[in-house]
């Protein structure tokens, strides 16, 4: 029998490229058929209606927990329920906050605004105003996509500013430099964008003044990813920091002095998990650095050097030692109170923190006393005060907030979340699989303890951009899923952020294929543990882990009864040319290189699907106003697959949210409920 080859595809003699067309009527009329047929097909199933509405019921319930971050007195916090479909964004007391039933007061209601202003604007964040924070720079979506439109808003008086600072949607930045002047980071029009769409120039725009007349004083190169801009407060000092973002994982970091120079650091440009505090700048490095001094900096350790003393004299001064790098543990993050600063670390993906303290020139540290062997988190440190929370949560052990007044040294839980699904027959373990070049790669399964066979399992992974997969309590998977007694499986494959940056270059680049053989061997360790059968192992990824379960749809069919592939990159030869897909070469390469174009074009998805393959059923998804990541990918890949004949190959495009899905809560309900009902369905009768 002749192997199935791959059909050739490049731009020349693409087919389906008129779907890269994002809003044209052909390709939305082909968007719409499709939905059809997906909807009629999924939604139309028995099971489809109780699964949504306990999506939306989860998704929506009034007993979540409220995040909120704590700033000068109030905790705020962005709400939705099924009331308030757009959200509230609200605020109450600290004290308040703290009970059961806390007294919210609504700083903004998006639903009341919605239907004021005819748009269905979906809340982005705020940029409050030192030192009373009562008035903020709102951004706001008009579609839930990255671009936003900013207004100035009075928290106080809970109305825009008639005549306050305004700018039209775009992916520009804002922040204070001071009540009269706002800091821009620009990418309203070609000129002031990177080829990648992100700002490339900052501005100061002062008020009173119209948003053309904003002065510039820092700029990019148009091949750069993007410009940013920060000021920072560090007991008496204010600095204005600005950001030259070369890739994802490389940067040129300036500080701007009153001369109005802007002066360069000198530090490394992978220079990463960065913190201002008292007087010190906290580093660490995704590559070893020898200082100046002879200090040899790693991966994975944490060092600091005097900033106050650079910007005032020009001169680096010695680097010292804050953390030490340990086998298996990673940073995930720093954050800082007052008076403390804090590290989140990863130690074999369980989460854990280190508070530190800096007296006489040195450090100090000691751990937080947090629950253990599971997923700990910083859910806020108040930069002002001493206020700090953290969130606790693993697979089988519902989200809980902890609250400290006083930098951690005491805790209180204040929020839990109620159990949302019956864990007590479940089982969550981690195991470690062999990858193809010998590497051992941990996962986490959730199962029944009584098991006595194969069931279905859902298999999800992600694998890039140094982004950690972590243990997590999630209701509706636990609903939908692990209650029919199927199993989870979460993979921590190579290209992700669990160990750090090492574990993330392994699959950089050229080195991509490490993730995805990663990946189809955890697939084979869960069928040699007797967990599932091939068959009935579904898998499921998005964005980048959707170019990663489009892999391996292509390069290990076999492997898996089902695939969910969602809001992914899957032509690899033109993802560049669509926006912002210049903005990834870092961490895939530059098809328009040879070299590159080779690598990318052994694993691309859409060029290598094959029309007499025995490929599993296939869901794909994407939303029209995704501006991260390009429904074109989707689109052409579903269209490419059912014209070689994959006629089990679905298609369903969401005509609002971006790329996170932001925005009204049912739409997300009927799409992960439609997801529920594809695994089932495909993989019910092969366990």
């Amino acid at each position: 029998m002749n192997k199935p080859k791959p059909q050739s595809v490049n731009s020349t003699n693409d087919p389906f490229l008129w779907l890269e067309e994002r809003t044209s009527k052909q390709s939305l009329d082909w968007v719409h058929r499709q939905n059809e047929v997906t909807v009629a097909e999924l939604q139309g199933d028995p099971s489809y209606q109780a699964s949504f509405e306990t999506a939306l019921d989860l998704m929506t319930a009034e007993d979540n927990i409220a995040v909120g971050s704590a700033i000068h007195g109030h905790v705020y916090n962005f709400w939705q329920d099924k009331t308030n479909v757009l959200g509230l964004w609200r605020r109450t007391s600290v004290a308040s906050y703290k009970t059961d039933k806390p007294q919210w007061e609504t700083i903004l209601d998006f639903d009341q605004l919605a239907a004021k202003e005819g748009v269905k604007w979906v809340f982005s964040g705020a940029s409050r105003l030192n030192p009373d924070f009562s008035r903020c720079l709102l951004s706001m979506s008009p579609d839930g996509g990255d671009a936003s439109e900013m207004r100035e808003f009075d928290i106080e008086t809970k109305a825009f500013v008639d005549g306050g600072f305004r700018a039209p949607a775009s992916k520009s930045g804002f922040g204070w430099l001071d009540q009269d002047t706002v800091i821009v980071s620009a990418a309203f029009d070609a000129a002031d964008q990177t080829e990648s769409g992100y700002p490339r120039v900052i501005k100061l725009w002062k008020r009173g003044t119209a948003l053309e007349e904003a002065t510039s004083i820092f700029e990019a190169e148009k091949e750069d990813l993007a410009v940013g801009a920060a000021v920072e407060f560090d007991g008496d000092r204010r600095y204005l920091i600005l950001a030259r973002t070369l890739n994802f994982f490389a940067s040129h970091i300036f500080l701007r002095l009153a001369s109005g120079e802007n002066r360069r650091l000198p530090m490394p440009d992978d220079m990463t998990d960065t913190a201002i505090f008292r007087d010190q700048l906290v580093f660490g490095v995704r590559n070893p650095w020898t200082a100046p001094d002879g200090t040899i900096c790693k991966s994975d350790g944490l060092y600091s050097l005097d900033l106050a003393h650079w910007a005032d004299t020009g001169a680096l001064g010695p680097i010292q030692i804050l953390l030490e790098p340990a086998h298996r543990v990673s940073i995930a993050g720093l954050a800082r109170t007052q008076d403390r600063l804090f590290i989140n670390l990863m130690d074999n993906v369980r989460g854990k923190v280190v508070v530190c303290e800096r007296n006489d020139g040195a450090w100090t540290l000691k751990p937080v006393a947090l629950p253990e062997n599971g997923n700990v988190g910083i859910s806020h440190a108040e930069h002002f005060g001493s206020s700090v929370s953290f969130s606790f949560t693993d697979f089988l052990t519902p989200s809980s907030i902890i609250w400290s007044d006083d930098n951690g040294e005491t805790l209180e839980t204040v929020k839990a979340q109620p159990a949302r699904f019956d864990a007590s027959p479940l089982i969550s373990e981690q195991f470690e699989a062999r990858s193809k070049d010998g590497t051992m790669i941990p996962y986490f399964v959730v199962r029944r303890r009584d098991q006595k066979g194969p069931v279905p399992t859902l298999l999800y992974g992600y694998g890039g951009f140094e982004v950690p997969l972590l243990p997590g309590y999630a209701g509706v998977r636990g609903r939908l899923w692990l209650e029919k007694g199927n199993a989870y499986v979460q993979a921590c494959i190579r290209g992700g952020g669990e160990f750090g940056p090492n574990w993330h270059q392994a699959a950089l680049k050229g080195n991509r294929q490490n993730a995805f053989d990663d990946f189809a061997a955890v697939a084979q360790d869960v069928v040699k543990r007797g967990i599932a059968t091939a068959a009935s192992i579904g898998i499921q990824g998005g964005s980048n882990g959707g170019l990663l379960t489009g892999v391996s749809l292509t390069q290990h069919p076999e492997l898996f009864g089902a695939v969910i592939i969602e809001v992914p990159l899957l032509d690899m030869l033109r993802y560049t040319e669509l926006p912002p897909g210049a903005s990834w070469m870092a961490e895939y390469g530059d098809p328009a290189k040879p070299e590159d174009a080779a690598w990318l074009a052994a694993y691309s998805p859409y060029q290598h699907v094959k029309a007499g393959a025995a490929y599993p059923p296939v869901l794909l998804t994407t939303s029209t106003a995704d501006d991260r990541v390009h429904p074109g990918h989707a689109r052409k890949m579903a269209a490419r697959l059912q014209e070689a004949g994959h006629g089990k190959t679905l298609f369903f495009e969401e005509t609002e949210g971006g790329h996170g899905g932001r925005g009204d809560r049912r739409p997300q309900a009927a799409q992960t409920a439609m997801k529920y009902v594809f695994l089932q369905r495909a993989l019910s009768a092969k366990a």
